[in-house]
């Protein structure tokens, strides 16, 4: 299949944070029925972000390619505060935050193979699968970074009200991945929480030249999968369906189109456009 600049029409979009069926019990995406959903609505490509881990890989490469999509290889990372050896907990901090990584060829494909397998043996804590900074050094070639969700580890300091911290978080990202491999990532899902970080992550991404990308994080394929997902995440969690203060995804992380995607951020149309340029780079060949 040949992924040049003419398979991509104006006005459509690319999901690149995306849960398939492989996040257990959070991810309610089946990779074939995904990769048929994004041809139906003639998005040239679609990304794969499972958390912490790659295990739907091999499924998903095939589902997309079959449909003639082009199939991105990422992974949401769990990202240690410190040093993923250090395993108590640091006040004020969060054991671990989300971080989105795309391989953009064979070799960043490669590098997040040997990272999230260094994550599993010997980062996990609590259950996840963490790395650190150094080991994002260590493997940051040919990968893509995108700064994370709300649970990302630049919100984690606006939240905090500390916009230095986020600052400071935001260039080494920039130091490690380079300034043209690092993307501002931007979600709305009318959140309270994402309202408030968001002209916070404009104003920073233009300080800092760098580019904003729109994403969902997608967890389910239409808005009336939300509540058997919403079951699905008791299950996990081990919660009951009534209990107020359980864990709870909003109806708008489902597989939207790119007219609903442009419509979210109107206001801000080249995040939109910057999922087509990830796209486009991001080129890997599994040999199966």
């Amino acid at each position: 299949l040949c992924w040049g600049r003419t398979h991509i029409m104006a006005g459509s979009f690319v999901h690149l944070h995306l849960h398939t069926e492989y996040s257990t019990l959070d991810g309610a995406v089946r990779c074939k029925d995904v990769a048929k959903r994004a041809a139906e609505l003639g998005m040239p490509a679609v990304a794969m972000t499972d958390h912490g881990n790659l295990y739907g890989a091999v499924e998903f490469y095939e589902a997309a390619r079959k449909q003639g999509v082009k199939p991105i290889l990422g992974c949401e990372i769990y990202l240690a505060p410190e040093s993923m050896e250090h395993r108590q907990e640091i006040p004020g901090r969060k054991r671990a935050t989300h971080l989105t990584l795309l391989a953009e060829n064979n070799t960043g494909w490669k590098n997040l193979v040997q990272l999230v397998t260094k994550g599993h043996l010997d980062g996990t804590y609590y259950g996840k699968p963490r790395v650190d900074r150094e080991e994002l050094r260590r493997h940051a070639e040919g990968v893509i970074c995108l700064s994370g969700c709300i649970a990302g580890p630049v919100n984690e300091w606006l939240l905090q009200k500390q916009p230095d911290q986020a600052r400071e978080m935001l260039e080494e990202l920039q130091e490690i991945f380079g300034r043209d491999n690092l993307y501002v990532e931007i979600h709305d899902h009318g959140l309270e929480a994402q309202l408030e970080v968001k002209p916070q992550l404009i104003s920073l991404a233009r300080e800092l030249d760098l580019k904003p990308v729109a994403a969902n994080d997608v967890h389910f394929l239409s808005r009336d999968d939300h509540e058997a997902h919403d079951v699905m995440i008791c299950i996990g969690t081990g919660k009951l369906v009534f209990d107020e203060k359980r864990m709870r995804y909003p109806a708008e992380v489902y597989f939207k189109t790119a007219e609903e995607m442009r419509e979210v951020f109107e206001d801000l149309p080249e995040a939109c456009e910057n999922t087509l340029e990830i796209a486009e780079r991001c080129n890997v060949t599994l040999s199966l």
